[in-house]
């Protein structure tokens, strides 16, 4: 039993222990006065009358008369009259009366009130005595009626009582109910605080929570300034600040194998020409400036451009990752102007070479830094002959779609009306095998042909109906959860929580299969924690009762910049492939990741890795203790 039931118990029986004290003892003491009043009424109706018919000289006649009278005028079991030798010389009686008070209750304060006796004379003669008894039933009527309204205003006062008591109890368990949602919070992760009760017992109480709850946050937040700092060690050359090679193709590969990025998209290679002369004829410092000013113009696209990558190759080459199609040509020129303005500055012979590359994004790394690679030889060997700022280009053939925004719209539209869609499954499994629930990505059949997200994802961006088609893959997971009980995840796509009808239409949906929706996952990108981290805990709030899980994916670094990480009431989080591929060869990154795990692991939440392609790779992962792995090794060797 509850405490808050025990001390609701307790005042309960406190009050009926009350009421029933305050009803016994009046009662008890009414039935106390009504007997003596009832007794000293008997003495004195029996002396009066014995002064009466002591005035009648012995006449019986008169005597039978007077106690006749007295017994009609007043309410008495008997009236008799006895001689000297104690014989009854004349009685009337007329027995018990029946009264309004139960038998029980007469019997429980049954009012037992002796005769009144008085002595009879003629002069100075004793004659006999008369002897009379009061009926008791009006003393039991009255006594009745009085313990009845007693105890009716006592139920009022204590029903006030019970009343006032409820809402003290509630004021008292109010704290107690936050403290206790404040550790079950701890314990799911979420680290909020709550103001402090007036009461200075329960003032303690939460002081010490919020004590506890404000010191894992600070446990929490030095662990993830550690972890931005071992990233930095770990992904980044310490010169200019970006990506090392390794986490560079970490990046690379990653986004290639992504289902969510475009089609078509373009990489950069700048290269420093001649890089050991420029260390003898400037020095190393010089030409340390110069490397800083050429990561600067390359700097400015991740800054402008969400998704674009930044990293050093080796010492005199970076490359610039550009995850769009048509702008690698268009980049490539602008980044070209801006160095020839800058690099003069440092003194003659300071020159670049660039070569621009733009392929469809299903072309594996190597085809793509082949490519590139032979782009930027061939803009070395046309600046040996040119002796200047060189650029090579080599365009993707054309790839895409070449419709208006209009018929995107229409299309797609059409493509969710006749239901012209799938999913996709990939399992994601934990170390020894077993399926933990299955990734599906939505594949829409446009123009008689099945398109995955990297092609009709940015046409529903730009037609803002990635809501409808989120919804729409909701649904068939729904119904495939529904017919095999497998439990599945969809990716929602962070634009879709800004689209006000998102929430209402998908808890509809959800509504609708009860059961199916405790097998439903959600997958948002990292983006949504750190962008819109208040819809994003509006969602997590709204769909957590019906046991929908919501994590995020391609969550990398950026998570420890996500101030209220513990408050977003996450279920998981995937780690993105760019984070783990590679771990196996690289202690600094298992660290990185084994930190990532322990920092995510004190939230709470599961930790899953995305993309796997190498079995070394997978067993580092498992030693860095992750729940469970997905990617093309985990597909092909699954119980591996």
């Amino acid at each position: 039993m509850s405490l808050m039931r025990q001390i609701a118990w307790l005042v309960l029986g406190v009050v009926l222990a009350a009421l029933v004290g305050a009803v016994g003892v009046s009662t008890l003491s009414a039935r106390q006065l009504m007997q003596t009043q009832l007794e000293l009424k008997n003495a004195d109706n029996a002396q009066a009358l014995a002064l009466a018919l002591s005035q009648q000289h012995g006449d019986g006649e008169l005597i039978r008369l007077l106690v006749s009278a007295q017994f009609d005028t007043g309410a008495y079991e008997f009236v008799r009259w006895r001689d000297a030798q104690g014989r009854t010389m004349f009685e009337r009686a007329g027995g018990a009366r029946p009264g309004q008070a139960p038998a029980w209750f007469v019997q429980f304060v049954a009012i037992d009130v002796p005769a009144g006796v008085a002595q009879v004379s003629s002069g100075w003669n004793a004659i006999g005595s008369v002897e009379l008894k009061s009926q008791s039933s009006y003393a039991h009527d009255a006594l009745w009626l009085a313990t009845r309204q007693l105890l009716a205003w006592l139920l009022v006062v204590g029903a006030v009582a019970l009343a006032v008591a409820w809402v003290g109890l509630r004021r008292i368990r109010r704290p107690l109910d936050a403290a206790v949602a404040q550790a079950e919070g701890v314990l799911a992760g979420s680290y909020g605080l709550v103001s402090e009760p007036r009461v200075p017992e329960l003032q303690r109480l939460t002081r010490a929570m919020n004590a506890m709850v404000q010191r894992v946050r600070e446990l929490f937040e030095a662990q993830a300034s550690q972890l931005l700092v071992l990233r930095e060690q770990v992904h980044h050359d310490p010169l200019t600040g970006v990506s090392t090679r390794a986490h560079f193709l970490a990046e690379l590969e990653a986004a290639l194998l992504r289902d969510d990025g475009p089609a078509v998209a373009g990489l950069v290679l700048v290269r420093l020409r001649d890089l050991a002369g420029l260390n003898q004829r400037l020095g190393r410092g010089a030409v340390d400036d110069v490397l800083q000013t050429v990561v600067t113009a390359l700097r400015a696209y991740p800054e402008s451009v969400a998704g674009c990558r930044v990293g050093r190759l080796n010492g005199a080459d970076f490359a610039l990752w550009l995850p769009a199609q048509g702008v690698a040509a268009e980049t490539a020129h602008a980044l070209a102007d801006a160095l020839r303005a800058s690099l003069p500055a440092f003194g003659p012979g300071v020159q670049v070479a660039l070569g621009a590359i733009e392929l469809p994004r299903d072309q594996p790394s190597s085809v793509w830094l082949g490519e590139a690679d032979a782009a930027l030889a061939r803009a070395e060997h046309l600046g040996e002959s040119r002796g200047g700022f060189v650029l090579e280009i080599v365009a993707a053939p054309g790839v895409g779609r070449a419709q208006g925004e209009g018929r995107w719209r229409t299309e797609l539209q059409e493509a969710v009306a006749d239901r012209r869609g799938r999913l996709a499954e990939y399992p994601v499994r934990d170390r020894a095998g077993r399926l933990l629930h299955l990734e599906c990505p939505l594949q829409l059949e446009l123009d008689g042909e099945p398109a995955t997200a990297s092609v009709w994802l940015p046409l529903a961006l730009r037609a803002r109906l990635t809501a409808q088609l989120d919804l729409f893959a909701v649904g068939l997971a729904l119904r495939a959860s529904s017919a095999d009980g497998q439990p599945r995840c969809i990716n929602v796509a962070p634009a879709s929580l800004g689209d006000a009808g998102f929430l209402p239409q998908l808890r509809d949906l959800l509504a609708g299969a009860p059961q199916a929706s405790r097998h439903l996952l959600l997958d948002l990108a990292e983006a949504a924690a750190t962008e819109h981290f208040d819809r994003l805990l509006e969602l997590g709030r709204q769909l957590r009762p019906l046991g929908v899980k919501v994590g995020l994916e391609h969550a990398g670094a950026g998570l420890a910049h996500v101030e209220r990480l513990y408050q977003a009431g996450l279920d998981y989080v995937k780690l993105d492939a760019s984070v783990l591929l590679g771990v196996a060869g690289e202690a600094g990154r298992a660290a990185f990741v084994r930190g990532m795990v322990i920092m995510l692991r004190s939230l709470s939440l599961q930790v899953y890795g995305e993309g796997v392609i190498d079995g070394l790779d997978a067993q580092a992962l498992w030693d860095c203790d992750l729940d469970g792995l997905t990617g093309p090794w985990v597909t092909l060797a699954p119980g591996a």
